[in-house]
């Protein structure tokens, strides 16, 4: 059973969801303000639904303050037409961001999606623990969410993971973002999505230069990504 996080100051809006989501099987957690939500982050959340515009502490400040000790996945709520918020909050390291108003089958086909990202790969953490992808200098280990350059363990978001070793599986082919979206997001690319664009940025900085200083990740323009390899 999932353990979600809610992070809203609409009681209405929150009372509502809770039930919908308890519903459906989920363990619900609430905080109506960004700093009573950071209270209740541990171990047991496996994903938290955070609202952009909040007193006392908005979605994009206690976003900042999560990222800097947990890779809890984040869905954000955003106000409709508010595209500066979607774009912050990516950069910051939300996995993906949901446009208010929004049906309650959009948010379950969301949340699931973000789940089999993470939860599909560590409840086989026991038997496939030791598993490995290597390329070139990069060790990805999909039972325990981790990966290492050159030894060195990457900070990533369960996203930025499941990116980099979609990249890993599928070297010197083009994946376009309509691919991308579809099999690391979990949903259809939409007009004016930037999503894609914004978690390949962020997975960028966070790989060192390979020796040879050519880049990691190469953009196709009009056609998508490509992880580059070795000559």
């Amino acid at each position: 059973m999932s353990h979600i996080l809610l992070i809203d100051d609409d009681t209405e809006l929150t009372s509502l969801l809770k039930e919908v989501l308890s519903f459906e099987g989920f363990t619900v957690s609430e905080a109506n303000d960004g700093l009573a939500g950071l209270e209740l982050v541990d171990d047991s959340v496996d994903l938290i639904l955070l609202d952009v515009m909040m007193p006392k502490l908005n979605g994009t400040e206690t976003l900042k303050r999560l990222r800097a000790d947990w890779q809890t996945p984040v869905l954000m709520l955003t106000a409709k037409g508010e595209e500066i918020d979607r774009v912050i909050g990516l950069e910051l390291g939300a996995d993906d961001y949901l446009p208010k108003p929004f049906s309650d089958r959009e948010l379950l086909a969301r949340i699931r999606a973000i789940l089999r990202r993470t939860q599909g790969q560590t409840s086989t953490n026991s038997e496939k623990g030791s598993d490995c992808l290597e390329y070139q200098d990069l060790k990805i280990y999909p039972g325990r969410l981790e990966a290492y350059c050159r030894e060195q363990l990457l900070e990533l978001t369960t996203t930025e993971f499941a990116l980099l070793s979609y990249f890993v599986e599928h070297p010197g082919e083009t994946l376009t973002k309509e691919t991308l979206s579809l099999d690391v997001l979990g949903k259809h690319l939409a007009a004016f999505d930037r999503a894609i664009d914004m978690h390949v940025s962020n997975l960028r900085k966070k790989l060192p230069e390979r020796e040879d200083l050519k880049p990691r990740i190469k953009t196709l323009r009009g056609r998508g990504y490509l992880l580059v390899e070795e000559e």
